[in-house]
């Protein structure tokens, strides 16, 4: 069951410039890390009361095996992919974390408080600002043996549109991508433009992760692009609303 809501409006999105004229991500501020403690508590109580049911596309997302990937989730369901990681990810794949994409907006720095409590690096950027240093900064944590996310269709959409970015983070650090999805039976929908979906207690989550993928590191613009509408389509059977 799902019910739906009017999404808040927000603060200013404008990006912040250095000296250098570089984008600079807009820090935490204090009420943004109490509001993400108060976020983190509620997480836990709201997580501790889902039903989780997994079903694995293929042998690999199983059991994905020594190293860390890159875990494909659409914008619309980042509210139970920490949980997912942690119930799944981490423990069959032993890395030393993950590192996420979090937009450099206001609100990314809400989000990225959020993730620091559930122990996860948030690494600002997103395909309108500071996206080729955020890859840069990503493929640091790759190397460092961090896991990585990303959501393919945000910050702005369009909804469940795969963008280039992950094809081209997939190429520079050799992991293979995961695509992910879920569907939960008892939640709010919010009338943005991902459609967000907010699980509620007691709901139960159906998971699913879907066949692995990866790009080659001398693959040509077409075959990124084959790559990219190959892992499109897969996110997209494995999604229901």
């Amino acid at each position: 069951m799902a019910a739906s809501m009017t999404m808040p409006p927000t603060g200013s999105q404008r990006p912040r410039h250095g000296a250098n004229g570089i984008v600079v991500p807009h820090p935490p501020r204090w009420f943004h890390r109490l509001i993400a403690w108060l976020f983190f508590v509620l997480f836990r109580l709201v997580t501790s009361t889902i039903r989780f049911r997994w079903e694995f596309k293929s042998p690999l997302a199983e059991s994905p095996g020594a190293g860390p990937v890159i875990y494909c989730v659409w914008h619309n369901r980042l509210a139970l992919c920490l949980a997912l990681y942690e119930q799944h990810a981490r423990k069959r794949n032993q890395t030393a974390g993950m590192a996420v994409m979090v937009s450099a907006s206001k609100d990314g720095a809400f989000l990225a408080s959020i993730l620091e409590r559930l122990g996860v690096e948030p690494v600002r950027g997103s395909s309108s600002r500071r996206g080729p240093q955020a890859l840069l900064e990503l493929t640091s944590w790759a190397e460092r043996g961090h896991d990585l996310a990303i959501t393919p269709d945000g910050p702005r959409g369009p909804r469940y549109r795969v963008q280039d970015g992950v094809m081209s983070l997939a190429q520079l650090t050799g992991l293979t991508i995961f695509p992910a999805s879920y569907h939960i039976n008892w939640k709010i929908v919010v009338k943005s433009w991902d459609r967000f979906q907010i699980p509620l207690p007691f709901a139960v989550c159906s998971i699913i992760l879907g066949k692995p993928l990866s790009v080659p590191r001398n693959a040509s613009d077409a075959e990124r692009e084959a790559l990219r509408v190959e892992l499109e389509t897969t996110l997209k059977e494995i999604t229901r609303d």
